[in-house]
This record gives C-alpha cells, sequence and structure tokens, in this order.
C-alpha cells in the first residue's frame, strides 16, 4: 500500500468558508474536483452550518462514487447533530459502498465553560445507540471523531473509548512546534483506536494563509508517523479552499505528487 491511498481530504460544499476564517476569494470547486485537483482518493464529507450538505444527500454524493473511501459526518460543525440527520446518514450509507465511516466533528465541549449536559455532542447513551447500527450487511463502518490538540487533557476518555478511529487537529499554529508530544500523548490516550493527523492549508485561527514553513512540518512530521505506522492516513482541510490559489495548497498538491507513490511497508 503507498502513501496516497492513506491520503484524505476534508470536505464541505463549494464556497462553505468563503468569507470566513479569514478566507479570501471565491471557491466554486466542488469536494470531488478538489480531491482530484489534489490527488487525495479518499474524502471525509462534513456538515458546514448554513452550507450543506442537506438530506436527501443522494445527488450530492453521486460523483462520490468515483472515490476509494468517503466518510459521512453525523455531527458536523459546531457540533450540529439530530437524529433525523443521522437517520438519513445511515441510509445513505447502506446505498453507497464506499462509505467506510461516520465522522463526529467539534464533538467534544469545553468542561470548564459552563455549559449543561454531556461533555459531548452525543451523550454515551446516545454514542453506543450509533455503535449499534455500525455493522451493516455487507461490511461495518467505523466512527470517527475530531479532537483538538488543547482538548488532549479534558476528559474525554469515556466517549474515546466508543470510537474507532480519531483524527487530531492543532488550531493554533504555535502549538505545532509542540505535534510530536501532542501525538505521544494522544496514544497514550487512546492506544487501541486508529488515529489519523490533520493538516489545516489555512490558519483559521490567525485568519491568514498557513505559512509554507508550516504546511511542510505538518506534511513531513505526519509523512513520518505513516512510515513508522503510528498513524492510518493524513487529512488535508480543506476541498473548498483549493481553488484559491493558496501557496500552502500548492505545495501540498505537488508534495502529495512526489511521495503519494512511495510503499508503506505492511
Amino acid at each position: 500500500m503507498d502513501v496516497r491511498d492513506k491520503l484524505w481530504l476534508w470536505g464541505h460544499p463549494a464556497g462553505s468558508l468563503d468569507g470566513r476564517h479569514g478566507v479570501q476569494g471565491e471557491s466554486r470547486i466542488t469536494p470531488v474536483e478538489a480531491a482530484c485537483y489534489l490527488g487525495t482518493p479518499n474524502l471525509i464529507v462534513v456538515n458546514y452550518g448554513n452550507s450543506g450538505p442537506f438530506p436527501p444527500f443522494d445527488q450530492f454524493a453521486l460523483p462520490m462514487r468515483s472515490l476509494k473511501r468517503v466518510v459521512w459526518s453525523i455531527v458536523g460543525d459546531a457540533g450540529q447533530t439530530d437524529a433525523a440527520l443521522r437517520e438519513e446518514v445511515f441510509k445513505l450509507a447502506a446505498r453507497m459502498p464506499n462509505i467506510t465511516g461516520l465522522m463526529m466533528d467539534d464533538f467534544f465541549r469545553d468542561p470548564e465553560g459552563g455549559e449543561d449536559g454531556p461533555l459531548g455532542a452525543l451523550s454515551r447513551a446516545e454514542l453506543r445507540a450509533v455503535r449499534e447500527r455500525l455493522r451493516l450487511p455487507e461490511r461495518t463502518l467505523d466512527l470517527w471523531v475530531v479532537l483538538y490538540q488543547h482538548m488532549l487533557d479534558w476528559p474525554v476518555q469515556e466517549q474515546l473509548d466508543l470510537c474507532d478511529k480519531v483524527t487530531l487537529w492543532t488550531s493554533k499554529t504555535e502549538a505545532l512546534r509542540d505535534l510530536e508530544s501532542s501525538f505521544d500523548r494522544l496514544e497514550k490516550l487512546a492506544p487501541r483506536q486508529g488515529k489519523l493527523l490533520g493538516c489545516y492549508m489555512q490558519d483559521y485561527e490567525a485568519r491568514q494563509p498557513m505559512p509554507l514553513q508550516l504546511m511542510k512540518r505538518q506534511c513531513e512530521f505526519a509523512l513520518d508517523l505513516l512510515r513508522q505506522r503510528r498513524i492510518e492516513g493524513i487529512i488535508f482541510h480543506a476541498s473548498c479552499i483549493c481553488d484559491l490559489g493558496l501557496d500552502a495548497v500548492e505545495w501540498a498538491r505537488g508534495w502529495i505528487s512526489e511521495v503519494g507513490g512511495t510503499v508503506i511497508p505492511a
């Protein structure tokens, strides 16, 4: 298996981030077009606010049948979820054989934020109910979750125990210098789960393009982890900035072309 097979693109509908978080320009690229442009065979589809995608999903999902693997969100940005949405995703997964997992984005809530209710967007009972539906007649879906670097000290163990894949993201660029120690902590926190490293191609916190040296650092560190078989994949964020001429996107595209054929030892 080569590096390219391990690469994923985080997907939002075209234009989802236009004018938000410092993103400049008008994006018109679809998730599948962006995956083809970047060179990633796998896609994660995530609901983003008023941009969707909205059920019924079939027409939006149709081009994604050309991809190798697709993961679809049951929890979108800002922890958006409801029972009706989750039901539609399960129906789509039953009809679309290359959907291999379900993503929970922005799942965890600050335990010191003063909010009532569960730590996660879904309670443990709701998570168990989701797990009971992961086994389909011909395959079993994986349950994925987003975990940010600053959450590594939060009491998230019980929720992580009900997940199959944990994706680690570093939202503050100054924390990228601590990637090694952050990942070491994740391995101790979630020793059983498969792990993937998220790589931002825009600095959303600072509302500016991702500096090239930090883009390179993320990718090179992730490649080392792949070679050591400590992670199962690398995720690039996000499809809806791939046609804006960003240096980080173009560098990532060249890097994927260069290293994509590298064989990862079994």
